[in-house]
């Protein structure tokens, strides 16, 4: 069995959106009719991802984050 390579793992996203946004953009340029509902979706893609990324949490995952600090790492 293969192992994933860190690069994939940190750069297929970015890369991804990357050739999205490239394609919908060149698509808008140059195609109509296919080219018009192309470019809607690759342009949307990404600003769906950084919306659902940009959303609030909600309180249980807020509640973890902002749990108590312990006494030995409290400033002095």
């Amino acid at each position: 069995m293969k192992k994933h390579s860190p690069f994939w793992a940190l750069w297929g996203g970015p890369i991804l959106m990357g050739v999205l946004t490239t394609t919908g953009l060149l698509t808008a340029l140059v195609s109509d009719t296919w080219g018009d509902w192309w470019s809607w979706v690759a342009l949307g893609v990404p600003v769906a991802v950084m919306g659902w990324y940009s959303w609030p949490r909600t309180r249980a995952a807020a509640d973890a984050t902002n749990a108590p600090t312990t006494p030995s790492s409290a400033p002095r």
